[in-house]
């Protein structure tokens, strides 16, 4: 047994050394395989921690505090602008988005991979809202609705798109090779986004301030679990055997 227990520590250290040297071409991925893989974990507990207390007076009061301090501001230039930005978080909107994406990428990248990886999160994400959705069965909040609304409460389905979809970007801008200047406006841009699609929910009046959170937790752990498996493919690309 310990003869057996020694090898295995010794082939595990011999894997290790092979894996993490500075020259093996898959360390990046690796690395970021790893990453990734701790985040969807640890994303995953706080969803469910979340989700579990949707129920409690704390949260309830949570909801409503910061609900009725967003509704505030409320007057016809904010609910313009926000009635907008809730738009772009709807179907057309990312139609419009990913009709952009594909002319990008066939002027600048010549590639379709980024294309269809950032389309494959965004179905996973909305795919998977449906089913969360039902599963939970929140109700709307009450009081008055700027838009209207036919679909259950929680998670929220712009926010886990948005966060899902433009998060995603956000992963691949970051690793373009462009003007760094250029590289940190869209990543700006595309955060803005995120958040003002998150936070015209809770100011038209159709989803709780934790409604939105659920959101953003839930399409973040889509965008690492992507992450994840596009490395991890990556990895078995450059090697098969691996």
């Amino acid at each position: 047994m310990r003869q057996t227990l020694f090898e295995f520590i010794v082939k595990l250290g011999a894997f290790l050394r092979h894996t993490f040297r500075k020259d093996n071409p898959k360390l990046p991925y690796i690395l970021i395989v790893l990453a990734a893989l701790i985040l969807v974990i640890a994303g995953t507990s706080i969803f469910i921690e979340l989700t579990e207390t949707l129920k409690e007076e704390e949260l309830d009061l949570f909801d409503q505090q910061i609900a009725e301090f967003v509704i505030s501001f409320r007057s016809d230039t904010l609910t313009k602008y926000f009635v907008f930005i809730t738009n772009i978080g709807d179907l057309y909107g990312y139609i419009i988005m990913l009709i952009l994406a594909i002319i990008a990428s066939v002027l600048y990248f010549k590639n379709w991979k980024y294309i269809l990886q950032t389309v494959f999160v965004l179905l996973l994400a909305s795919i998977s809202n449906v089913m969360l959705k039902r599963l939970v069965d929140r109700a709307r909040p009450g009081g008055e609705h700027l838009v209207v609304v036919e679909t259950l409460s929680y998670p929220s389905g712009h926010a886990m798109s948005a966060m899902a979809f433009y998060g995603f970007l956000i992963y691949l801008f970051s690793r373009f090779k462009i003007n760094r200047w250029l590289k940190y406006l869209i990543i700006a841009v595309l955060i803005t986004m995120i958040l003002s699609i998150g936070l015209s929910r809770i100011y038209l009046g159709v989803h709780f301030p934790s409604d939105v959170a659920g959101g953003y937790i839930a399409g973040l752990i889509w965008v690492f679990f992507c992450i994840l498996l596009f490395n991890l493919a990556e990895v078995f690309r450059r090697d098969p055997k691996v």
